[in-house]
């Protein structure tokens, strides 16, 4: 199974990203991890938070407060409330604000200051500054300095007036600065939802803060009486002016009434009722009754008119006489009588017959009898007439005055028109006057009421204590600050974090097979200065450190660093199974990663397992590892490659190993060794030293800077790729991946080198294997009996 022979689309796919995981939820095991790697950066923030706190603390001056609360007590002018319309409640939170308004404005501080002449105390014009404050002062001052602002409008040269005139400029400005530095350094604040106003000062001075609050309680509510006592009075000059000009206005609406009712002569009964509607309304009475009694003679008259009519046969039985009239009695009487003779001529004619004398003579008397009845009804009827002429007269008489009245009334109801308008002012004007008259009083007497709506309920005290600055409250947020500033730099170095750190970023970020951990083994090698003799670097303790470094799987087998290259060794195996020799190249991208720790070490782990092992040095332009083994020769590689010599002629044999190595002479500066390792002579050397051995480990240059490796390629059978823990850029090695698909499908697996192990396991994730690397460790030589024989 020839792995190198695997196309990449068919080997790990590299992932799209390298920016994150890809996961659109937070990732709290993550984020416990990132906290985890920069504890130590949070802690040094802190502690540098707390120290920056204490010297907060140690240069600023302490502050006291003096605090006055100021009761707004509607009670204390209920009396005045009482007698006055023109009283305000102040139950909404606008007047609450307002009041701390008033007691925050220029003119209460220029009432204190003037006071306690605050514009000459030394103390509150120039109070002693923390260092902080002096700091900021001086870069303001510095800005200044460099960006002067413009002079202030209508201020010029003050040194060129008079003594008198600059004295008191300065003296207006000092006391104008003192003024708005007052103002903006009084507090006042409403206590909950309360009617009671926190009034406070601060100050170095505790006398000087209580002297200032108690000073400001002070002018406030002698403000408020002022207030009162100034509207009140302006109230009953304005109110005075008022009445005067309502008088003469309700006089002359009175006046406009009694002329408008004499020109119309709209005279009005006790009632109020005018005398045309008195006088229309008795007419209606009138005519009313003249109505009934002309319809009353009416219908007597018809009455009677109709029995003459009817003759004077009839008559005698039509002769229905009202007992009111004078003749009723005549009739009756002769009624009477016509019906005694007509009962005595029925008699006499039943004895004696019709033409007896005697009833011819009752016959003639009754004739005569009924001729008077007929007669007295006939007077009676022409009495009713003249009755009934005489009550239509009266009507019709009636009805004329009845309109002429109307239209007189009709005319007078017009007028009253204008005139109710004309009385309605007068009336509202008379009623308006006596209103002002009652707030005219009223104000007059409030003046006399020296009373306010506040009241102190809690008198200014010096302080005790000092208010700022506080202890706990600085050190506590200069702690939680300073633990802010280390997650902000922490975050930084998580965001700037772009390197590999554990292998499950080797196999996510590049899609390359993971080998293991390399740690870190001795101290950071030293750089021999060119200038000292061979023999001298040779025999430098850092030479013997970087010599010892090379044989770390030989000298500890049981090391964690061993126990990896054995894992590369296994994936080599088990990648190249079926050839009888393989070339192994060992490759890193950055310089300066350790590729050639790990070939040496890699090598020596091959040979001393009894496999014949060679190890080439085939960076010819920095050959690190023939200098770290400490190898003097006077023919390299390049010799042989150039000559056309066998392995034999320049390689060195370890005693113990019995591992051959293949060094490499620097010649000076040679640019043409790509060209070298990629010649006919390089792959016969190549295929000559397989004839023998059958692990072939080359140092190869990196990736990065030379195109060594990639020339030297095609006589590779797998490559392994060494990356430095926390300092090889995952972008870099993915970048270079994809530009050089050819020597990315021969790297059989990459080893992270340089490990420090502490750190390994604050970034493996939870359950990683990462996490129990001290579990391990029964199974690894120890790291410290490791540096002691590296050391030897």
């Amino acid at each position: 199974m020839n792995y190198a022979n695997f196309p990449l689309d068919k080997r790990m796919p590299l992932p799209n990203s390298d920016a994150g995981d890809g996961d659109d939820f937070i990732d709290i095991e993550r984020l416990l991890g990132m906290a985890a790697r920069q504890a130590k950066v949070v802690g040094v923030c802190a502690i540098i938070g707390l120290f920056l706190g204490l010297l907060y603390l140690q240069t600023t001056p302490p502050k006291f407060v003096s605090v006055s609360s100021v009761l707004i007590d509607e009670g204390l002018n209920k009396i005045v409330d009482d007698i006055s319309a023109t009283s305000t409640t102040m139950q909404t939170d606008s007047a609450i604000l307002s009041q701390i308004e008033i007691l925050t404005s220029t003119r209460l501080a220029a009432v204190v200051v003037d006071k306690l002449k605050l514009d000459q105390n030394d103390a509150f014009m120039n109070p002693p500054q923390s260092a902080l404050a002096q700091g900021v002062g001086m870069i303001r001052g510095l800005i200044q300095y460099v960006h002067p602002g413009q002079a202030t409008p209508g201020v010029g040269d003050i040194s060129k007036l008079d003594p008198a005139a600059r004295d008191a400029l300065i003296a207006t400005s000092r006391r104008d600065y003192a003024i708005l530095k007052l103002q903006n350094e009084i507090r006042a604040d409403r206590v909950g939802r309360s009617y009671v106003i926190a009034l406070g000062y601060q100050a170095t001075d505790p006398g000087l803060a209580k002297a200032i609050t108690k000073a400001y309680a002070d002018a406030y509510l002698a403000d408020q009486l002022d207030a009162s006592f100034d509207a009140t009075e302006r109230a009953a000059v304005w109110l005075q002016g008022r009445l005067t000009e309502l008088r003469e206005s309700s006089q002359q609406a009175s006046l406009a009434v009694e002329k408008f009712r004499a020109e119309h002569g709209l005279s009005a009964n006790s009632d109020g009722q005018l005398m045309s509607d008195k006088q229309l309304a008795d007419l209606n009475a009138q005519l009313i009754v003249a109505q009934a009694d002309t319809a009353r003679a009416s219908a007597r008259y018809q009455q009677y008119k109709s029995i003459v009519d009817s003759g004077s046969d009839n008559a005698f039985k039509d002769a229905a006489i009202s007992s009111d009239q004078p003749s009723s009695a005549v009739i009756a009487a002769l009624k009477t009588r016509y019906l005694t003779v007509a009962k005595r001529q029925q008699d006499v004619e039943a004895n004696f017959g019709p033409q007896h004398p005697q009833a011819v003579a009752l016959a003639k008397e009754k004739a005569d009898i009924s001729a008077q009845i007929f007669g007295e009804l006939k007077q009676l009827t022409q009495n009713y007439r003249n009755e009934y002429e005489v009550a239509l007269a009266r009507e019709t008489a009636l009805r004329a005055n009845v309109a002429a009245a109307q239209g007189k009334s009709s005319i007078d109801n017009q007028s009253q028109v204008k005139l109710r308008e004309l009385d309605q002012k007068a009336t509202a004007l008379t009623t308006l006057y006596q209103t002002f008259l009652g707030r005219y009083e009223e104000a007059a007497q409030q003046q006399s009421f020296p009373v306010g709506k506040i009241r102190i309920i809690s008198d200014a005290s010096t302080p005790l204590a000092a208010s700022s600055p506080r202890t706990v409250i600085v050190l506590g947020l200069s702690l939680v600050l300073g633990v802010l500033m280390g997650a902000g730099f922490g975050g930084l170095n998580e965001f700037n974090e772009r390197f590999f750190r554990t292998g499950d970023e080797v196999r996510d970020r590049v899609g390359l097979k993971f080998l293991g951990y390399l740690p870190i083994i001795g101290s950071k090698p030293k750089e021999d200065k060119p200038d000292e003799p061979d023999l001298k670097v040779a025999r430098s303790p850092a030479a013997i450190e970087r010599r010892a470094r090379m044989r770390v799987s030989i000298d500890a087998p049981a090391s964690m660093f061993s126990e990896t290259l054995r894992s590369a060794k296994i994936a080599f195996d088990v990648v190249m199974e079926g050839q009888a020799s393989r070339v192994i190249g060992v490759v890193s991208v950055l310089p300066g990663e350790g590729k050639s720790t790990v070939a040496a070490n890699l090598a020596g782990l091959l040979a001393a397992n009894g496999a014949r092992t060679l190890l080439i040095d085939g960076d010819l332009r920095n050959p690190g590892l023939s200098r770290s083994l400490g190898m003097e020769a006077e023919q390299g590689l390049m010799e042989a490659v150039v000559s056309g010599q066998t392995w034999q002629s320049v390689g060195k044999i370890d005693r113990q190993t019995k591992l051959a190595i293949i060094p490499a002479v620097s010649r000076g500066h040679f640019s043409h060794t790509s060209e070298l390792l990629s010649s006919a002579g390089m792959r016969r050397f190549i295929e000559n030293a397989k004839e023998t051995f059958e692990y072939i480990v080359v140092d190869l240059p990196p990736l990065g800077p030379v195109v060594d490796a990639k020339a030297f390629a095609p006589l590779v059978d797998g490559f392994v790729l060494v990356a430095e823990w926390g300092r090889t850029p995952r972008a870099m090695v993915r970048s270079m991946l994809e530009s050089e698909p050819y020597v990315a499908n021969k790297i059989v697996g990459a080893v992270l080198n340089k490990v420090d192990l502490k750190k390994l396991a604050k970034y493996g994730s939870f359950g990683a294997s990462e996490k129990f690397f001290d579990k391990y460790s029964t199974y690894y030589l120890d790291k410290s009996e490791v540096r002691s024989k590296t050391a030897a």
